[in-house]
């Protein structure tokens, strides 16, 4: 109801913000903004819309193909959420996960505990974690959240839209879901369609005809998602593997501090949980004691007898102590062949002298 009543106050605003997001994208094009040109391929993800759509687990897949292919990539994100200010900020060096997640922000020291061997940095300007990246021995650069981010120029400039969101209301900010004018995808390599399931492939490809339509020279591709296993934590530190039948969810509550919490619960749903009570908190919420006394208070009342939540949400929850067995849901992105091939010969191409 909030954003559907900011939309409507917002709307006659939208116009004014597509000017100004077009007149920032001439200044790059045209050079009176600078673009850093890095001496490693560069790899981003993104989206046109506000809201999820599966960047953060795509990057985790991406890097994961990369890193079997004997790549040495990098995530380089904002932090967004994040505390510190300093300007290059090393969650990761590949070894050692170095900074908590208070400081630099859920999604970034979530990639870090789940990729080992990937260095993962943090920074307002992302130029400059960038170059300490390749300064620390990375050879492909991910672009966490960059579509949005012209300063670096990327041999792959991948937009995602989520199967069950698509462009939303289709009007721009703050009247609407569009970060930017539909225009603006003109500068993109490839369309990613992620989340698809049964239920939504249908419309999902009527979307894709119509993007097809308007940009006819985009290739396009899927990504499905699918449930790998439950894990808990003991400390701060890592996360630990729980088997199916050693997790008892028969009476959850369902927990989530992200943009579309109704996809958790879709997701919920696909594992065969129906929770007794569900908690939607903001996306990148930060857990306070307040925060925890009041899941406390909800777990007591339901009747509840374990937490399922998200691994973006557990590395902020720590080992909290809430009375009840706290699970995660870790899930896997699944990529078709067309994506894989776009990313090595993105990849390659950018190599040859």
């Amino acid at each position: 109801m909030e954003t559907k009543l900011l939309f409507m106050f917002g709307r006659p605003f939208s116009p004014l913000y597509g000017m100004l997001m077009r007149l920032r994208e001439h200044c790059y094009r045209s050079g009176l903004f600078k673009v850093e040109q890095l001496p490693v391929p560069v790899i981003s993800v993104g989206n046109l819309t506000l809201g999820g759509t599966g960047k953060t687990p795509m990057v985790q897949c991406l890097a994961r193909m990369l890193q079997e292919e004997g790549y040495r990539p990098a995530i380089i994100s904002r932090g967004y959420g994040g505390s510190t200010k300093e300007p290059v900020n090393v969650v990761s060096d590949g070894r050692r996960v170095l900074l908590p997640a208070e400081l630099v922000g859920d999604e970034p020291r979530l990639l870090a505990e789940t990729l080992p061997g990937v260095l993962v940095l943090t920074g307002v300007v992302r130029k400059l974690p960038a170059r300490r990246a390749v300064k620390m021995g990375a050879d492909v650069l991910l672009l966490d959240d960059g579509f949005q981010h012209m300063g670096i120029a990327r041999n792959l400039d991948l937009v995602l839209f989520s199967a069950d969101h698509l462009a939303g209301n289709s009007r721009i900010f703050p009247g609407g879901d569009l970060r930017e004018p539909v225009a603006a995808l003109n500068r993109s390599s490839c369309f990613v369609l992620t989340g698809v399931t049964d239920d939504n492939r249908e419309r999902g490809c009527r979307f894709l005809q119509l993007l097809q339509e308007r940009f006819p020279e985009k290739p396009q591709c899927m990504s499905t998602t699918r449930f790998l296993s439950y894990v808990a934590r003991q400390d701060k530190n890592g996360f630990t593997f729980v088997g199916a039948g050693q997790a008892a969810t028969e009476k959850a509550l369902g927990l989530c501090g992200i943009a579309r919490p109704d996809s958790f619960r879709k997701t919920l749903a696909g594992c065969g949980i129906t929770p007794i009570d569900f908690l939607a908190m903001p996306d990148h919420h930060v857990y306070k004691e307040a925060d925890l006394a009041y899941i406390r208070a909800r777990i007591k009342k339901s009747g509840a007898g374990s937490v399922v939540t998200t691994e973006k949400d557990m590395v902020k929850l720590g080992a909290a102590a809430l009375g009840v067995p706290v699970y995660g849901l870790r899930l896997q992105v699944e990529v078709d062949e067309e994506l894989r091939t776009l990313l090595f010969a993105a990849v390659s191409s950018a190599n040859k002298p």
